[in-house]
């Protein structure tokens, strides 16, 4: 089982990830990795939605989102909703101001 992983690993760089509602939120760069449990820790995502960033991630290459709010891997990669209600809590934040 443990020759399968890299490959396993490495299918998943160039998958495009979404939200559970189906917001498009960026395409997988890299991984991270905890070598020593020999888990995937974060996808590090490039090509943004900007507008669900919201200019958090501006000038940066990109954002890692923690891999435990994956939620089903196939053509594409679901996560959770988290990331949307990032964006809906910045914008109640600034209704409030």
């Amino acid at each position: 089982m443990n020759g399968d992983l890299p490959q396993e690993i490495t299918s998943l760089v160039g998958r495009e990830v979404y939200s559970n509602s189906g917001v498009f939120v960026g395409q997988v760069e890299d991984l991270r990795l905890d070598l020593d449990g020999e888990t995937v820790t974060g996808l590090a995502l490039a090509s943004l939605n900007d507008e669900l960033f919201n200019g958090r991630a501006a000038g940066a290459r990109g954002v890692i989102i923690p891999y435990r709010w994956v939620r089903s891997v196939g053509d594409i990669i679901l996560v959770s909703d988290v990331v949307e209600r990032m964006k809906d809590g910045e914008e109640s934040e600034e209704a409030a101001a």
